[in-house]
């Protein structure tokens, strides 16, 4: 259903069953997936591609194009998976032709009020934004990280899966999978065990885990002699592996 107030631009596609309500704007190139909802006043600039049975709350601001001087109108892109709901007054930038031309933010994902995802991002997916957490350009947030409310993430910066950044937080480097970080500057402190917990982790990989912890933070060792004792562990824990792989592939390196 398409309130008779909302403005949606010809070249829009738009599935059975959704419902955008009065006063929201859909522009040009823009695609969205069956059972999806666009909340009053909400507005969604293409092109982007939504996929199904997302929720765009009143006011949110979907698909405006990046807040980067060097963007010169180049049709860059934002694709959204299913099942993702967006809240009051969040804002999610294209990408830019310097990097891609893309913004991609998987499916299952919660993204509270105020919250901005800057242009050429990458979320993974069942990831949670806190209010008015944002993200500058170039960052990845990899699946079932939590961003407390306020946290700030500098450009170019990876946060891993399974993450807990608590409120506050500002991120100047990477966050390695799994790990609890706190503070301005953030700085690491323990495992994020309860979310491994309940996300059904065994007790061994958190073992193992809070081992490679250890080697990682509280050793004193140098960072690539911390890699290097990590290694036994990583072969046993597939777990202590992507902390391994994150670590090594880090663009800005990590938090220590």
């Amino acid at each position: 259903m398409i309130d008779s107030r909302a403005i949606v631009d010809s070249t829009a596609r738009i599935a059975d069953g959704v419902i955008i309500e009065a006063y929201a704007v859909i522009g040009a190139d823009v695609e969205i997936g069956a059972g999806s909802w666009v909340g009053h006043h909400a507005v969604v600039k293409g092109p982007t591609t939504l996929g199904k049975e997302n929720r765009i709350f009143q006011f949110a601001s979907i698909g405006e194009e990046p807040q980067d001087k060097k963007y010169a109108g180049e049709p860059t892109r934002l694709e959204i998976g299913d099942n993702n709901v967006f809240r009051e007054h969040s804002t999610v930038n294209r990408g830019t032709v310097q990097d891609g031309g893309l913004t991609s933010i998987g499916s299952d994902n919660w993204i509270m009020t105020g919250v901005h995802i800057a242009h050429d991002c990458h979320v993974g997916n069942h990831t949670i934004f806190s209010n008015n957490a944002s993200l500058a350009g170039h960052v990845t947030v990899g699946d079932y990280a939590i961003l407390g409310g306020f946290t700030l993430v500098h450009q170019f910066c990876d946060i891993g899966a399974h993450c807990f950044t608590a409120m506050g937080s500002v991120i100047p480097k990477g966050v390695p999978p799994y790990v609890l970080v706190s503070g301005h500057m953030a700085k690491p402190y323990g495992l994020n065990s309860e979310g491994l917990k309940r996300r059904g982790f065994s007790a061994d990989a958190i073992k193992s885990l809070r081992r490679a912890y250890k080697l990682l933070y509280k050793s004193g060792l140098p960072l690539q002699q911390a890699l290097e004792e990590m290694q036994g562990l990583a072969e046993q824990c597939s777990e202590v592996a992507d902390m391994c792989a994150f670590i090594k592939d880090s663009s800005r390196g990590i938090i220590r």
